[in-house]
């Protein structure tokens, strides 16, 4: 199949002499084959022609949820990835909390099965503990070798120090990625907010930030101990970013993401006792936001996230404090990361974070596969429903005005559009 792009603006700042030129890109069966400022189509191609046409590399997230196997009603793998690409992915790290919790190489192996037909690439994630129970390593190295780019027990803290101590030095025998979520469970107790003045006004139980910053204190001490690879997954307070940066000044192989929600909301919206509001980890302050945006832009924060999570009606429509925790993020992740940062930088947050994972990152070059996400930068519009892909409608960003539109992805010899 031949594809024609035609004057798109390329955004790519690791490409000096193409980064924000306009060029037609003709695509021959998956592979870029010329970048010219004119390139005339024959009659068995097919040409992309759109309103202020922009091309990037495609972009990565490296946390999302769909329910597949197990709670298909939140989200299939077919759907889930389909809202990917659409939404401009044509890469995404799969979380383990499906069920069964992906533990072994089988379950690794159906869910790469289960993606190969897809435009977006699925990688998936193992679970750390058997069950995610925080007992008993799983099989890890079984698991890398069916696919599995890292190891993480999802939003389940690890409780036990030496379980970590133990799983930072095993997976060095592989080069594995070893995930902690931070969060002190004990500290943490049963808040469901950030503990700060809109908690007490509201009568909602908080999780202060200490939760957080004494379960990321204990985790970098551990990997000073051990060496290894850890990634601390969506991080939320000021706090956080002054530990992980001292981390890194002492040379620890550490990295670290933020979700999008947690850039954009402070604690401030839960005065509506939205639901879609209630994440984990929490909304914070002001002072919070501003830091994790100031750490992605020193590059402390390794990379933003979606931590697109679809969740049943039922699971989201009950009192605050027994609703569960997350929100979808995928069909926003454009619209809101373009307010917030210059064009510039929104692309580079898009695409960055594949060698973390041992992914090769995409090149437009010719010669290379087209691996490419195609937008509008400067359409503005209201969020609603009526633009939620995914099966599940729990968005924290309805109603929110966005900047940007997506027209789709050309990936693995296929257009998305």
């Amino acid at each position: 199949m031949n594809v024609l792009i035609k004057a798109a603006k390329i955004v790519d700042a690791s490409n000096k002499e193409l980064h924000l030129k306009k060029r037609d890109i003709f695509i021959k069966n998956g592979i870029i084959e010329a970048i010219a400022i004119k390139i005339e189509a024959t009659e068995d191609t097919q040409v992309i022609q759109l309103k202020n046409l922009h091309v990037s590399l495609g972009w990565f997230d490296c946390s999302v949820s769909f329910g597949e196997p197990g709670h298909e009603e939140r989200e299939t793998i077919e759907n889930g990835l389909y809202t990917a690409g659409k939404s401009g992915f044509t890469d995404v790290v799969l979380n383990p909390n499906t069920n069964p919790i992906p533990d072994s190489n089988s379950n690794i192996v159906f869910l790469k099965s289960a993606s190969q037909k897809q435009t977006t690439n699925l990688y998936p994630l193992g679970a750390l503990t058997v069950k995610s129970e925080g007992e008993i390593l799983a099989e890890l190295f079984d698991m890398k070798n069916a696919g599995a780019v890292a190891f993480s027990d999802f939003k389940n803290p690890i409780s036990n120090s030496n379980l970590l101590k133990i799983a930072l030095q095993y997976a060095q025998g592989f080069n594995g990625l070893v995930y902690s979520f931070p969060l002190d469970k004990q500290i943490a107790g049963k808040g469901v907010v950030n503990e700060e003045e809109v908690a007490t006004k509201l009568g909602l139980k908080g999780i202060p930030s200490l939760a957080e910053d004494l379960q990321i204190t204990r985790d970098l001490h551990i990997l000073e101990y051990t060496g290894g690879k850890l990634h601390i997954p969506t991080i939320s307070t000021a706090s956080a970013v002054k530990l992980i940066a001292e981390a890194k000044k002492k040379g620890l192989d550490v990295s670290c993401s933020v979700a999008l929600h947690n850039l954009y909301f402070t604690d401030a919206v839960l005065e509506e006792f939205d639901t879609n509001y209630k994440v984990l980890p929490p909304l914070r302050t002001k002072k919070d936001t501003k830091a994790l945006i100031k750490g992605l832009k020193d590059g402390i924060i390794d990379f933003i996230t979606t931590d697109h999570t679809p969740l049943d009606t039922e699971e989201k429509i009950l009192e605050f404090d027994n609703a569960a925790y997350g929100t979808i993020g995928l069909e926003s992740a454009f619209g809101i990361l373009n307010q917030i940062f210059d064009l510039e930088q929104t692309i580079s947050l898009l695409t960055k974070g594949r060698e973390r994972y041992g992914i090769q990152s995409p090149k437009l070059v010719i010669g290379e596969k087209a691996n490419l996400t195609l937008f509008n930068p400067d359409e503005k519009y209201t969020f609603t429903k009526k633009q939620c892909l995914s099966t599940s409608k729990n968005s924290a960003y309805l109603n929110q005005e966005h900047k940007g539109v997506v027209y789709g992805i050309i990936n693995k010899g296929n257009v998305l559009t």
